[in-house]
């Protein structure tokens, strides 16, 4: 299925398109045939368009669905249009495969009517369209082909951005063109970025002078002197539109100019199309300036804005070039945008406004209108400001903040000094909006700009609020904005709540503190029921609740109960940072895993009702962790991809999304997977300054290290997260239950001593707060500890106690963890055989039972070697024969048991490591001894007998 094709002109019919372009064309062509996209770039006029509809052609054949847009800079206002040229066509075909809150939302979008999710929650259309797009591909290969990038109004680029970012893997090309300016621009760094990684960027310079004679003649202008076509491509600057714009007028010139004498027209292309507008009747250029002036003009628009003559006088200025002749299009379209923009340019500002004023009326889309009769005033005008405000909103509305901010701008421009709302009020709306949309540098301005002369002090409040926002992580750039934000709200408890929330944030950002960020969040709280701000207290009490959860606090469970009081606030209740995500996590941390489960599956589907996205995404991480806890390790892993891949199509949560599918894979799925995905983590988090989602990151990353065979992985990583979680205040080991795996790796890297440390540090808090599943995990960690020191008896009690209350309490991995150790410890003098199979079957059964993978082929390395009794070091010697003093403790044990005869796999069984560990540290062995091999290991400790 082919859709809309707005390019008339075949390229094999026109011998000029590859003028210039031959090898340009090489490469573009060979990137699509590849598969991949293309992004042609450079200065107005120099041929993008051209080269795009060639390829277009060329390749347009190849797939199944074609989308085309091409937008001018009179319609860049108006969100969706491109959206429309691209989508409107194959809606009825794609809309009954989407989700219902994305189908509404792109119907919504698409046709201005029916109420949208984006009212909650501006990603549902972001998703719409990917899956839109996902959708067609299915069917077959999709050519998207995009004109004028720089033009397209900011929520289609954006959500042609999000989109083209998140198709990797899927049968859809991009073929744009964009406008950038300079030899050395870097203009389309950012189109580029909202591009398929696979993109190559193709910039088209300047023609030289031969093939500007080439082109001149092409287009029937040859025949001129050579000093003429010399001075032609000097003035045009080897610019094709700008060199054909001087031919022609050359050619219409009564006299030529003699050689050596300068051309007789301007040299700018303005001056070129004020020129070729002197041809037009009045009529006419008034028509025409109504069509630059609007968004997206057809005869049908012109007629109601008072052109009666329209067609005909559109005929005239396509005959002279100015505009495009389009048989299926209904548009009016300039020939190029420039022309349009002298038009509107040269035109008197009464003429201009005579324009708006009627486009005002005869435009269909509030917007536009709305835009159009701003245009057309002059001076304040309460009416006017206020229409402004409700297209404003209509905007946000539609997802398009962008597009409210500007307009907010406007009304708060027509808004009259003593108006209700103020103009401040309305900038900081439209700051607000800003934010929104992405754009910090505007929102701070405007803020800025407001408290330059703003006295009133909820404004003056409200715009420092918005210069704290704006700063996002870099909070403490804004230090000193803090102490005047308080002096503004003086004693109103309601101005000062807002203060005291972002002093919440701050202290956790900036200091890491977390008891000074529970005390902020309770003041706030305070401050704010005083003040009657419901909103704010309910945040506020949200916060001090996570913080005292994390903390380990006593009050938390009670700062829980009064964060879900009533009255609630529905834009707070269901909200990830709300009461109900911090009584969910008291609830996973405090063992109450199937009330947990009930109360975030709840939260979750309240979310995806409301099409809050990022919201789903932390709900959905929530349910994949309760999920894992219980040992459901598939369900799990399906919970957290899903997750993670919502994370990446929205943009928001990535980090904390691979931290936790990170370990449903370690657990349920791929290791090496889980590997990658916690070191992205790590990676993320380090990047971000993220000292808390660090610490959670490479928690999962030692996790997937000791599922991985490598203990020693495991400490380094671990013994991190235990030095940042002291920094932090965060005493409570349910946070991260990462302090068993470090006290087992310690004990298989031959530290028993550290591991026991650990426990008892890790017990003390765990005994206060009564986390029963981390207790019993301890216990298991401890046993281990035992078994090490030889104390195996004791070690099989403590495992078969610690096994059996981690049943009772429903945590099935954790069980199937201690059955598993148990088992090593029964069978580590039988034999491989019957006797030996029997004695993991339990932890065999346990893990199937859970679906953790991994685990299982653990089970299998165990039961293919012998478990020799454990050695915990290599005596020291003084002799110089050997320097087996010089490595370490888990060197030492490899290298006394490989004197021994132990094979790799019995030495991996005997120290409960995996055989790659084994190989890996026999490496790192023989570089300390500078040997080569394991018998040169057995001769050291032959020379050593026989001294």
């Amino acid at each position: 299925m082919t859709v809309r094709r707005d390019f008339q002109e075949p390229a094999r019919c026109r011998p000029d398109l590859l003028i210039g372009r031959e090898d340009l064309f090489a490469t573009a062509r060979d990137q699509l045939a590849s598969g991949g996209s293309v992004l042609l770039h450079g200065p107005a006029g120099i041929g993008k368009s051209t080269v795009l509809r060639a390829l277009a052609e060329e390749y347009g054949a190849t797939a199944r669905t074609v989308l085309r847009c091409s937008a001018t800079e009179s319609e860049s206002h108006l969100p969706f249009l491109a959206l429309a040229d691209l989508l409107g066509l194959v809606l009825d075909d794609v809309a009954p495969r989407l989700p219902a809150a994305q189908r509404t939302a792109l119907e919504s979008a698409l046709t201005g009517r029916g109420e949208s999710s984006l009212l909650r929650d501006g990603l549902a259309l972001r998703l719409a369209v990917l899956s839109a797009l996902r959708a067609l591909a299915a069917q077959g290969p999709v050519l998207v082909v995009a004109d004028d990038l720089q033009w397209l109004d900011p929520a289609s680029a954006e959500l042609l951005g999000f989109a083209a970012r998140r198709l990797e893997g899927t049968p859809v090309q991009l073929l744009c063109a964009v406008r950038t300016e300079g030899q050395e621009s870097q203009e389309y760094d950012r189109h580029l970025r909202a591009c398929p990684p696979d993109t190559v960027a193709v910039r088209l310079g300047p023609l030289t002078h031969t093939q500007t004679a080439q082109l001149l003649d092409h287009r029937g202008h040859g025949g001129l002197p050579r000093s003429t076509l010399r001075e032609i491509h000097r003035t045009s600057g080897g610019n094709p539109l700008f060199a054909l714009e001087l031919g022609r007028a050359l050619a219409e010139s009564p006299t030529p100019p003699r050689p050596g004498e300068p051309l007789p027209v301007p040299t700018s292309l303005r001056a070129l199309v004020l020129s070729r507008l002197d041809m037009l009747s009045v009529e006419a250029r008034r028509t025409l300036l109504v069509a630059s002036a609007g968004a997206r003009p057809t005869p049908a628009l012109l007629h109601a804005a008072g052109r009666e003559n329209a067609e005909a006088e559109c005929a005239q200025a396509a005959e002279l070039g100015l505009l495009a002749t389009e048989q299926e299009a209904p548009a009016v379209r300039f020939a190029h945008p420039l022309i349009s923009a002298a038009l509107y340019a040269e035109a008197p500002a009464q003429e201009r406004r005579a324009a708006h004023a009627a486009l005002s009326t005869a435009a269909s889309d509030p917007i536009e209108r709305a835009r159009h009769l701003a245009l057309a005033t002059t001076g304040t005008d309460p009416e006017v400001a206020a229409r402004l405000a409700e297209a404003a909103a209509l905007a946000r509305d539609r997802g398009a903040p962008s597009v409210a901010a500007q307009l907010g701008l406007l009304a708060a421009r027509h808004t009259p000094a003593g108006g209700v709302p103020s103009p401040d009020e309305r900038r900081l709306q439209a700051a607000e909006d800003a934010i929104t949309a992405g754009e910090v540098d505007l929102a701070r301005d405007i803020a800025r700009e407001v408290l330059t002369r703003a006295t009133v002090p909820a404004d003056r409040v409200r715009a420092w609020i918005i210069v704290i926002d704006t700063a996002g992580h870099t909070m403490a750039e804004v230090d000193a904005v803090f102490p005047q934000a308080l002096a503004d709200a003086g004693d109103d408890p309601r101005l000062l709540a807002l203060v005291h929330y972002q002093l919440a944030w701050r202290g956790l950002i900036v200091e890491g503190d977390f008891t000074e960020a529970r005390e902020e969040a309770a003041h706030a709280a305070e401050l704010a029921e005083r003040g009657g701000d419901r909103r704010t207290e309910l945040l506020a009490l949200a916060f001090q609740a996570q913080t005292e959860t994390l903390m380990g606090h006593p009050e938390a469970p009670r700062t829980i109960k009064r964060a879900l009081k009533e009255p609630q606030d529905p834009r707070v209740a269901c909200h990830h940072n709300g009461a109900g995500s911090a009584r969910f996590r008291w609830l996973v941390m405090g063992d109450q895993l199937a009330e947990a489960r009930a109360t975030v599956t709840a939260l979750l589907r309240e979310v995806r009702r409301r099409g809050s996205v990022e919201s789903e995404v932390h709900f959905l991480r929530g349910l994949a962790e309760t999920e894992l806890r219980a040992g459901h390790c598939g369900r799990a892993l399906e919970l957290a991809r899903d997750s993670l891949r919502l994370a990446r199509d929205s943009g928001i949560g990535e980090t904390a999304s691979a931290m936790l599918t990170s370990l449903a894979e370690a657990s349920g799925g791929d290791v090496d997977r889980a590997l990658a995905l916690a070191r992205e983590a790590v990676e993320h988090a380090e990047e971000d300054g993220d000292q808390m989602y660090l610490s959670r990151a490479l928690g999962a990353l030692g996790y997937a290290q000791l599922v991985a065979g490598d203990p020693a992985g495991t400490v380094r990583s671990l013994r991190r997260v235990r030095r940042l979680e002291l920094g932090l205040g965060i005493t409570d080991p349910a946070r991260g239950r990462w302090h068993g795996d470090l006290a087992e790796a310690l004990v298989r890297i031959g530290e028993p001593a550290e591991a026991q440390d650990v426990i008892d540090a890790s017990r003390e808090h765990a005994l206060r707060l009564g986390r029963d599943s981390v207790i019993a995990v301890l216990d298991r960690a401890e046993a281990l500890v035992r078994a090490a020191l030889g104390d195996q008896e004791a070690a099989v009690v403590q495992l078969t106690s610690a096994q059996d209350r981690l049943a009772k309490l429903g945590y099935g991995l954790e069980e199937a963890r201690a059955a598993f150790a148990l088992a090593h410890l029964r069978t580590r003098h039988a034999e491989t055989g019957p006797r030996r199979t029997a004695a993991y079957d339990e932890a065999t059964r346990l893990f199937r039972r859970c679906r953790a993978l991994p685990w299982l082929r653990q089970v299998d390395e165990a039961l293919t070697g012998q478990e020799p009794e454990p050695a915990l070091a290599v005596p020291d010697t003084t002799d110089g024969l050997d320097a087996l003093a010089a490595l370490a403790s888990m060197e030492r044990q490899v290298a006394a048991l490989v004197m021994e005869g132990a094979t790799n796999r019995e030495i991996a069984g005997r120290l409960f490591v995996s055989v790659k560990t084994v190989e890996a540290t026999l490496t790192r062995v023989y570089r300390k001894l500078g040997i080569r091999s394991r018998v040169d290991i057995v001769r050291l400790a032959a020379a050593r007998r026989a001294k």
